[in-house]
């Protein structure tokens, strides 16, 4: 049998059962993770569970996100296209290639040079141009490149920092776990008029964001 039929085929399964059966609705999301290869963003020991709705290892101790949670989270940046994104904590790259396949123009930190140095050179085989990859504490953000219209935090992080906040903007949206070490909180911060206007969306878990406005070990 083809593999790439298979690999087909799991990702419509995917996309079929834990995406669109379980609410997401935005038809962009659900067409851009229908076409990117998620097993390519993890190890080969952990590819056979690649659409499994799990998060899975990906190596200096962090992790690929459950692809429900991905989508739950790319569908609450509310994007059209266009938009600039900073992404906190690029990972194994997964979300950075969602974000980028929905039309966005994404700017990810990464404090990890191995994470940040595989996802690199995934993304670029994979043919996606509007990616910037920095190798730096994400939890500071990105001034240089600042205001976002979207900011989105991949990892857990005590509150959303006020230096995250003050490089959206107007209209912009942040998205992110907030919480203590071992539970958290899925929100959406609107900046409009000086004012941020906060969402909780769910209960959730993810690994921390370390950095000087993150965790610290």
């Amino acid at each position: 049998m083809d593999i790439d039929w298979e690999w087909s085929q799991a990702r419509e399964t995917m996309v079929s059962r834990d995406l669109r059966d379980r609410g997401i609705r935005d038809a962009d999301v659900l067409t851009a993770m229908s076409v990117i290869p998620r097993q390519r963003f993890v190890p080969p020991e952990y590819q056979a569970d690649a659409y499994a709705d799990a998060p899975l290892p990906i190596g200096d101790e962090q992790t690929i996100s459950q692809p429900f949670m991905v989508a739950l989270m790319t569908e609450a940046l509310q994007l059209k296209g266009g938009e600039r994104v900073l992404e906190i904590g690029t990972g194994s790259g997964y979300q950075t290639a969602v974000l980028a396949e929905m039309g966005a123009e994404v700017w990810t930190i990464e404090r990890s040079s191995t994470l940040s140095a595989r996802a690199v050179r995934l993304l670029e085989s994979l043919g996606y141009e509007s990616i910037h990859c920095i190798e730096s504490d994400g939890t500071l953000g990105l001034p240089s490149a600042a205001p976002f219209d979207r900011i989105l935090a991949t990892g857990s992080l005590p509150d959303a920092p006020k230096r995250l906040l003050s490089q959206l903007t107007d209209g912009g949206i942040f998205v992110g776990p907030v919480g203590d070490w071992h539970c958290q909180e899925l929100v959406r911060i609107v900046y409009h008029a000086n004012q941020f206007e906060r969402e909780v969306l769910c209960a959730c878990r993810f690994v921390p964001l370390i950095g000087e406005d993150g965790w610290q070990y």
